[in-house]
């Protein structure tokens, strides 16, 4: 059995000139395929910054794959091959120090990304966000029915229904627009259903603006 030379110390501590392999394990293709520069321009920017939106980013980036995916290809091909692109700054570090083949289809990208920026925690607070939401003073009907709407987009998973959305939203008007409400639906907001009620606050609020 031979016997390994004993390596220096210096090359023991040279860099490891082997490039890293990404956390991404690409699927083998049946086509030749190369991401086009007119994708990776349109593709959205992601840099993990607070307040960003992740979940606009996600649709903003199926729309783009979607639109300019390549015959034979399919859409999860593309969207793992093109969402690295997306992403800059802390959000690409954070893409770089995964698990090198970690990741083998878009969904575990996509999964791996919400749980990275949009954590179980985070829709917690927003749930609570949603059900003690307060129109502020001075808040004009049109600005509190956008700032609530905006707010149930920003967690798609909410989980709560309609009709306890349209109550959360009752609960935290003004007196005066509470009653501006009522007496537009007849008497009473909630003798509607909920599809009814939504539409009547949409028409009321686009009133005030």
């Amino acid at each position: 059995m031979a016997i390994v030379p004993e390596r220096t110390i210096n090359d023991m501590t040279s860099p490891d000139l082997n490039q890293q392999p990404l956390c991404i394990e690409y699927p083998d293709l049946e086509v030749n395929f190369e991401l086009k520069s007119g994708l990776v321009h349109l593709v959205p920017t992601f840099r993990g910054l607070a307040g960003e939106d992740l979940h606009k980013h996600l649709k903003e980036f199926h729309v783009v794959c979607s639109g300019m995916r390549p015959q034979g290809i399919t859409e999860e091909q593309i969207k793992l091959r093109a969402f690295p692109f997306s992403l800059a700054d802390q959000a690409k570090d954070w893409l770089y120090f995964l698990p090198s083949g970690s990741i083998t289809t878009w969904n575990d990208l996509k999964r791996q990304f919400l749980e990275k920026y949009f954590p179980a925690s985070r829709a917690t607070t927003i749930r609570k966000e949603i059900s003690g939401i307060r129109q502020f003073a001075g808040e004009s009907l049109f600005e509190y029915w956008g700032r609530f709407n905006e707010l149930v987009k920003s967690c798609p998973h909410h989980q709560i229904p309609d009709h306890l959305l349209i109550q959360y939203f009752y609960e935290g008007l003004s007196s005066m627009d509470r009653k501006l409400i009522d007496a537009a639906s007849g008497g009473a907001l909630f003798n509607k259903t909920p599809t009814e009620a939504r539409n009547l606050i949409s028409i009321m609020a686009s009133n005030t603006q």
